[in-house]
Protein backbone atom coordinates (compact mmCIF):
# COMPACT_ATOMS: atom_id res chain seq x y z
CA UNK A 1 0.00 0.00 0.00
CA UNK A 2 1.38 3.62 -0.87
CA UNK A 3 2.33 5.66 2.17
CA UNK A 4 3.22 9.54 2.30
CA UNK A 5 3.06 12.53 4.55
CA UNK A 6 0.69 14.67 2.99
CA UNK A 7 0.36 18.61 4.55
CA UNK A 8 -3.18 17.65 2.85
CA UNK A 9 -4.32 16.17 5.66
CA UNK A 10 -5.16 18.92 7.69
CA UNK A 11 -7.73 20.17 5.68
CA UNK A 12 -10.14 17.56 6.95
CA UNK A 13 -9.14 18.35 10.70
CA UNK A 14 -9.82 22.05 10.15
CA UNK A 15 -13.25 20.38 8.60
CA UNK A 16 -13.96 17.59 11.49
CA UNK A 17 -11.08 18.23 13.96
CA UNK A 18 -9.71 14.59 13.56
CA UNK A 19 -6.94 15.89 11.09
CA UNK A 20 -8.36 12.21 9.22
CA UNK A 21 -8.10 13.03 5.43
CA UNK A 22 -10.31 11.61 2.89
CA UNK A 23 -12.23 8.60 2.92
CA UNK A 24 -12.49 5.69 0.56
CA UNK A 25 -16.18 4.39 -0.02
CA UNK A 26 -18.20 6.61 1.97
CA UNK A 27 -21.06 6.97 -0.61
CA UNK A 28 -23.13 5.37 1.43
CA UNK A 29 -23.14 1.35 3.01
CA UNK A 30 -24.36 0.08 5.64
CA UNK A 31 -28.38 0.86 6.59
CA UNK A 32 -30.05 3.98 7.40
CA UNK A 33 -28.72 5.10 10.24
CA UNK A 34 -25.33 4.57 8.80
CA UNK A 35 -23.56 2.48 11.42
CA UNK A 36 -22.27 -1.03 10.66
CA UNK A 37 -18.78 -2.81 10.19
CA UNK A 38 -17.34 -3.63 6.93
CA UNK A 39 -13.50 -3.57 5.93
CA UNK A 40 -11.41 -0.99 6.27
CA UNK A 41 -10.31 1.79 3.30
CA UNK A 42 -7.18 1.82 1.89
CA UNK A 43 -3.89 4.13 1.89
CA UNK A 44 -4.70 7.22 -0.66
CA UNK A 45 -3.29 7.81 -3.89
CA UNK A 46 -2.15 11.67 -4.21
CA UNK A 47 -4.73 14.20 -4.14
CA UNK A 48 -5.90 15.64 -7.51
CA UNK A 49 -6.17 19.44 -7.78
CA UNK A 50 -9.12 21.47 -6.88
CA UNK A 51 -12.26 20.98 -8.67
CA UNK A 52 -13.16 23.12 -11.82
CA UNK A 53 -16.30 25.49 -10.66
CA UNK A 54 -18.71 24.03 -13.02
CA UNK A 55 -19.96 21.12 -12.40
CA UNK A 56 -21.77 19.54 -8.92
CA UNK A 57 -20.03 20.96 -6.10
CA UNK A 58 -17.09 18.59 -4.60
CA UNK A 59 -18.31 16.20 -2.57
CA UNK A 60 -21.87 16.29 -3.25
CA UNK A 61 -22.23 12.29 -3.21
CA UNK A 62 -20.67 12.09 0.06
CA UNK A 63 -23.42 11.05 2.34
CA UNK A 64 -21.62 8.38 4.87
CA UNK A 65 -21.39 7.28 7.20
CA UNK A 66 -17.98 7.45 8.00
CA UNK A 67 -15.72 6.76 10.95
CA UNK A 68 -12.47 8.83 11.37
CA UNK A 69 -9.20 7.96 13.32
CA UNK A 70 -6.82 10.53 14.70
CA UNK A 71 -3.86 9.43 16.53
CA UNK A 72 -1.61 11.40 18.50
CA UNK A 73 1.98 10.80 19.43
CA UNK A 74 4.93 11.96 20.81
CA UNK A 75 8.12 13.22 19.45
CA UNK A 76 11.46 11.60 20.93
CA UNK A 77 13.33 10.73 17.99
CA UNK A 78 16.27 11.72 19.71
CA UNK A 79 15.74 8.47 22.04
CA UNK A 80 17.48 5.73 21.91
CA UNK A 81 15.36 3.10 20.09
CA UNK A 82 12.33 5.25 20.27
CA UNK A 83 9.27 4.05 18.76
CA UNK A 84 5.50 5.92 18.40
CA UNK A 85 3.50 5.35 21.12
CA UNK A 86 -0.44 6.63 20.37
CA UNK A 87 -0.02 8.84 23.12
CA UNK A 88 -4.22 10.19 21.99
CA UNK A 89 -7.06 7.47 20.08
CA UNK A 90 -9.57 9.97 19.25
CA UNK A 91 -12.64 8.59 17.03
CA UNK A 92 -15.38 11.07 14.88
CA UNK A 93 -18.77 9.27 13.58
CA UNK A 94 -20.76 11.08 11.48
CA UNK A 95 -24.06 9.00 10.48
CA UNK A 96 -25.60 9.16 7.18
CA UNK A 97 -26.77 12.68 6.07
CA UNK A 98 -23.44 14.34 7.59
CA UNK A 99 -25.36 16.67 9.94
CA UNK A 100 -23.96 15.95 13.21
CA UNK A 101 -21.15 14.15 14.61
CA UNK A 102 -20.06 12.43 17.74
CA UNK A 103 -16.20 12.62 19.27
CA UNK A 104 -15.17 10.25 21.58
CA UNK A 105 -11.88 8.88 23.09
CA UNK A 106 -10.26 5.45 23.56
CA UNK A 107 -8.05 4.93 26.92
CA UNK A 108 -4.15 5.02 25.82
CA UNK A 109 -4.00 2.07 28.53
CA UNK A 110 -6.91 0.12 27.12
CA UNK A 111 -6.30 -3.72 27.58
CA UNK A 112 -7.19 -5.14 23.92
CA UNK A 113 -6.65 -8.11 21.09
CA UNK A 114 -4.09 -6.74 18.97
CA UNK A 115 -3.68 -8.80 15.75
CA UNK A 116 -0.99 -10.40 14.60
CA UNK A 117 1.64 -8.36 11.96
CA UNK A 118 3.75 -9.96 9.73
CA UNK A 119 5.04 -7.03 8.57
CA UNK A 120 6.45 -5.96 11.67
CA UNK A 121 7.17 -9.42 12.69
CA UNK A 122 4.80 -9.05 15.44
CA UNK A 123 2.56 -12.25 16.67
CA UNK A 124 -0.24 -10.85 18.27
CA UNK A 125 -1.34 -10.36 21.73
CA UNK A 126 -3.49 -8.70 24.16
CA UNK A 127 -2.02 -6.09 25.62
CA UNK A 128 -2.46 -1.86 26.18
CA UNK A 129 -3.76 0.14 23.14
CA UNK A 130 -1.31 1.92 23.11
CA UNK A 131 1.30 -0.44 21.82
CA UNK A 132 -0.36 -0.71 18.72
CA UNK A 133 1.48 1.56 17.14
CA UNK A 134 4.75 1.08 18.55
CA UNK A 135 4.77 -2.72 17.68
CA UNK A 136 3.18 -1.76 13.96
CA UNK A 137 6.14 0.36 13.37
CA UNK A 138 9.21 -1.88 13.77
CA UNK A 139 10.40 -2.53 10.35
CA UNK A 140 12.81 -5.73 10.02
CA UNK A 141 16.05 -4.92 9.47
CA UNK A 142 15.92 -1.36 10.23
CA UNK A 143 16.46 -0.73 13.85
CA UNK A 144 15.97 2.43 15.18
CA UNK A 145 14.08 3.78 11.94
CA UNK A 146 10.23 2.75 13.13
CA UNK A 147 7.89 3.26 10.43
CA UNK A 148 4.81 5.51 11.53
CA UNK A 149 2.81 4.48 8.60
CA UNK A 150 3.17 0.66 9.24
CA UNK A 151 2.38 1.41 12.74
CA UNK A 152 -0.81 3.26 12.60
CA UNK A 153 -2.04 0.22 10.17
CA UNK A 154 -1.90 -2.41 13.13
CA UNK A 155 -3.63 0.17 15.66
CA UNK A 156 -6.98 0.79 12.71
CA UNK A 157 -7.04 -2.65 12.51
CA UNK A 158 -6.60 -3.04 16.78
CA UNK A 159 -9.12 0.04 16.78
CA UNK A 160 -11.84 -1.52 14.36
CA UNK A 161 -11.31 -5.13 15.67
CA UNK A 162 -12.42 -4.02 19.29
CA UNK A 163 -15.09 -1.11 18.23
CA UNK A 164 -16.93 -3.26 15.76
CA UNK A 165 -16.35 0.02 13.76
CA UNK A 166 -14.99 0.60 9.88
CA UNK A 167 -12.60 3.20 9.90
CA UNK A 168 -12.69 5.16 6.65
CA UNK A 169 -9.75 7.17 7.21
CA UNK A 170 -7.38 8.76 9.35
CA UNK A 171 -3.86 10.54 10.47
CA UNK A 172 -1.19 10.39 12.81
CA UNK A 173 -0.12 14.14 14.10
CA UNK A 174 2.80 15.13 16.52
CA UNK A 175 2.34 17.05 19.28
CA UNK A 176 4.06 20.00 17.60
CA UNK A 177 1.84 19.71 14.49
CA UNK A 178 -0.91 20.55 16.78
CA UNK A 179 1.02 23.30 18.55
CA UNK A 180 1.46 24.67 14.48
CA UNK A 181 -1.75 24.35 13.66
CA UNK A 182 -3.63 26.43 16.36
CA UNK A 183 -1.14 29.11 16.25
CA UNK A 184 -1.69 29.14 12.21
CA UNK A 185 -5.90 29.50 13.23
CA UNK A 186 -4.48 32.82 15.72
CA UNK A 187 -5.27 30.50 18.70
CA UNK A 188 -8.58 29.16 20.43
CA UNK A 189 -11.10 29.68 23.01
CA UNK A 190 -11.56 27.00 25.30
CA UNK A 191 -13.69 26.45 28.46
CA UNK A 192 -11.00 25.07 31.13
CA UNK A 193 -13.36 22.82 33.69
CA UNK A 194 -10.62 22.35 36.07
CA UNK A 195 -7.88 24.12 37.27
CA UNK A 196 -4.38 22.57 35.65
CA UNK A 197 -1.15 22.37 36.56
CA UNK A 198 1.24 21.98 33.80
CA UNK A 199 4.40 19.20 34.56
CA UNK A 200 5.83 20.15 31.11
CA UNK A 201 5.64 24.27 30.41
CA UNK A 202 6.86 27.25 32.29
CA UNK A 203 4.56 30.64 32.02
CA UNK A 204 6.07 31.98 29.58
CA UNK A 205 6.04 28.28 27.42
CA UNK A 206 9.39 27.56 27.90
CA UNK A 207 9.78 23.46 28.68
CA UNK A 208 10.53 22.82 32.38
CA UNK A 209 13.78 21.22 32.79
CA UNK A 210 14.18 17.21 33.49
CA UNK A 211 15.03 16.05 37.16
CA UNK A 212 15.41 12.93 38.54
CA UNK A 213 11.68 11.76 38.94
CA UNK A 214 10.42 14.81 37.28
CA UNK A 215 10.53 18.42 36.00
CA UNK A 216 11.59 21.32 37.93
CA UNK A 217 11.13 24.50 37.44
CA UNK A 218 8.30 27.33 37.97
CA UNK A 219 4.94 25.87 36.42
CA UNK A 220 2.25 27.20 33.91
CA UNK A 221 -1.54 26.90 35.34
CA UNK A 222 -4.63 27.53 33.45
CA UNK A 223 -6.95 28.42 35.83
CA UNK A 224 -10.95 27.55 35.01
CA UNK A 225 -13.22 29.90 32.87
CA UNK A 226 -13.62 30.76 29.74
CA UNK A 227 -9.35 31.31 27.85
CA UNK A 228 -7.76 32.16 24.58
CA UNK A 229 -4.80 30.11 24.21
CA UNK A 230 -1.94 29.81 21.94
CA UNK A 231 -0.69 27.18 20.37
CA UNK A 232 1.72 25.70 23.01
CA UNK A 233 -0.87 26.30 26.02
CA UNK A 234 -3.60 24.62 24.08
CA UNK A 235 -1.52 21.70 23.52
CA UNK A 236 0.07 21.72 27.08
CA UNK A 237 -3.33 22.19 28.61
CA UNK A 238 -5.08 18.83 26.81
CA UNK A 239 -1.78 16.81 27.69
CA UNK A 240 -1.91 16.98 31.09
CA UNK A 241 -3.01 13.55 32.84
CA UNK A 242 -2.09 14.22 36.67
CA UNK A 243 -4.76 15.43 37.65
CA UNK A 244 -8.41 14.67 39.20
CA UNK A 245 -9.48 12.23 36.54
CA UNK A 246 -6.67 11.37 35.37
CA UNK A 247 -6.23 9.86 31.75
CA UNK A 248 -10.37 10.45 31.60
CA UNK A 249 -9.87 13.95 32.29
CA UNK A 250 -6.93 14.37 29.90
CA UNK A 251 -9.76 12.54 27.10
CA UNK A 252 -12.07 15.48 27.89
CA UNK A 253 -9.67 17.76 27.39
CA UNK A 254 -8.42 16.50 23.68
CA UNK A 255 -12.07 16.67 22.80
CA UNK A 256 -12.63 20.11 24.13
CA UNK A 257 -9.39 21.12 22.05
CA UNK A 258 -10.61 19.58 18.94
CA UNK A 259 -14.09 21.14 18.96
CA UNK A 260 -12.62 24.79 20.13
CA UNK A 261 -10.98 23.90 16.47
CA UNK A 262 -13.56 23.39 14.84
CA UNK A 263 -15.01 26.43 15.86
CA UNK A 264 -12.45 28.95 14.87
CA UNK A 265 -12.34 27.05 11.47
CA UNK A 266 -16.19 27.40 11.30
CA UNK A 267 -16.08 30.79 12.07
CA UNK A 268 -13.68 31.55 9.30
CA UNK A 269 -15.05 29.74 6.72
CA UNK A 270 -12.11 27.90 5.71
CA UNK A 271 -13.32 24.26 5.49
CA UNK A 272 -14.97 25.57 1.81
CA UNK A 273 -12.43 27.49 0.52
CA UNK A 274 -9.19 25.10 -0.57
CA UNK A 275 -6.93 28.24 -0.85
CA UNK A 276 -7.35 29.32 2.33
CA UNK A 277 -6.91 25.21 3.99
CA UNK A 278 -3.52 25.06 2.06
CA UNK A 279 -2.16 28.39 4.01
CA UNK A 280 -3.14 26.94 7.49
CA UNK A 281 -1.65 23.55 6.53
CA UNK A 282 1.21 24.92 5.27
CA UNK A 283 3.00 24.83 8.62
CA UNK A 284 2.46 21.18 9.53
CA UNK A 285 5.21 19.45 6.91
CA UNK A 286 6.20 16.06 8.51
CA UNK A 287 4.39 16.53 11.81
CA UNK A 288 1.43 14.59 9.93
CA UNK A 289 0.79 11.00 8.67
CA UNK A 290 -2.68 11.24 6.21
CA UNK A 291 -4.33 8.03 5.38
CA UNK A 292 -7.46 8.04 2.93
CA UNK A 293 -9.58 7.87 -0.54
CA UNK A 294 -11.02 10.46 -1.46
CA UNK A 295 -10.59 13.47 -2.49
CA UNK A 296 -9.71 15.77 0.57
CA UNK A 297 -11.40 19.11 -1.26
CA UNK A 298 -14.36 16.75 -1.26
CA UNK A 299 -14.58 15.56 2.00
CA UNK A 300 -13.71 19.27 3.02
CA UNK A 301 -17.05 20.67 1.59
CA UNK A 302 -19.31 17.63 2.42
CA UNK A 303 -18.44 18.04 6.06
CA UNK A 304 -17.54 22.40 5.56
CA UNK A 305 -21.40 22.98 7.21
CA UNK A 306 -20.50 20.63 10.87
CA UNK A 307 -20.56 23.09 13.10
CA UNK A 308 -18.97 22.78 16.95
CA UNK A 309 -22.62 22.52 17.98
CA UNK A 310 -23.27 19.46 15.72
CA UNK A 311 -20.65 17.41 17.89
CA UNK A 312 -21.60 15.67 20.72
CA UNK A 313 -18.25 14.81 22.93
CA UNK A 314 -19.13 11.88 24.74
CA UNK A 315 -16.86 10.56 27.51
CA UNK A 316 -16.58 6.36 27.79
CA UNK A 317 -16.00 5.99 31.52
CA UNK A 318 -13.75 2.68 32.14
CA UNK A 319 -12.05 1.53 35.60
CA UNK A 320 -8.40 -0.08 35.74
CA UNK A 321 -7.63 -4.00 35.69
CA UNK A 322 -5.45 -6.10 37.29
CA UNK A 323 -4.09 -8.53 40.24
CA UNK A 324 -3.61 -6.86 43.38
CA UNK A 325 -1.22 -3.82 43.26
CA UNK A 326 -0.23 -5.04 39.63
CA UNK A 327 -1.78 -2.79 37.31
CA UNK A 328 -2.50 -4.36 33.75
CA UNK A 329 -4.69 -1.49 32.11
CA UNK A 330 -7.79 -0.29 31.76
CA UNK A 331 -11.36 -1.66 30.80
CA UNK A 332 -14.52 0.51 29.27
CA UNK A 333 -17.27 0.17 31.90
CA UNK A 334 -20.27 -1.56 30.73
CA UNK A 335 -22.08 1.91 29.61
CA UNK A 336 -19.06 3.01 27.91
CA UNK A 337 -18.76 -0.77 26.07
CA UNK A 338 -22.86 -0.42 25.64
CA UNK A 339 -22.33 3.04 24.04
CA UNK A 340 -19.99 1.31 21.06
CA UNK A 341 -22.71 -1.33 20.68
CA UNK A 342 -25.52 1.40 20.17
CA UNK A 343 -23.27 3.30 18.01
CA UNK A 344 -23.13 0.39 15.34
CA UNK A 345 -26.75 -0.45 16.04
CA UNK A 346 -27.59 3.53 14.89
CA UNK A 347 -29.19 4.02 18.31
CA UNK A 348 -26.27 6.69 19.31
CA UNK A 349 -29.31 9.62 20.78
CA UNK A 350 -31.51 7.26 22.86
CA UNK A 351 -28.86 5.26 24.60
CA UNK A 352 -27.41 9.30 25.52
CA UNK A 353 -30.28 9.84 26.32
CA UNK A 354 -30.88 6.87 28.64
CA UNK A 355 -27.07 7.55 29.43
CA UNK A 356 -26.97 11.28 30.16
CA UNK A 357 -23.76 11.24 31.93
CA UNK A 358 -21.34 9.73 29.01
CA UNK A 359 -22.42 13.36 27.40
CA UNK A 360 -19.37 16.05 27.82
CA UNK A 361 -19.78 19.41 28.46
CA UNK A 362 -17.69 22.24 26.64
Amino acid sequence: MQRRRLRWGLAVLATVAMAAGTVAGCTGGGDDTGDGATPAAARSATPSASPSPTGPPPGADITGPLTLLLVGVDTRVSVPDWEPHADAVLLAHVPRGLDRAYLFSLPRDLVVDIPAYPEAGYRGGRTKLTHAMSYGSRAPGRRGKPDTAQGYELLRATVAGYTGLRIDAGAVITFSGFDDLVDALGGVDIRVDQRVTSLHRRPDGRHREPVPGGYAGPQMVYEPGMRHLTGWQALDYARQRYLPGGDYSRQRHHQQLLRAIIGKIHDQGLARQPDRVEQVVAALGETLLYVGGRRIVDLAYALGGLSPQAFTLVGLPGASIGRGRAYRGEELTRAGRGFLTALRAGRTDPYLAEHPALRVTA
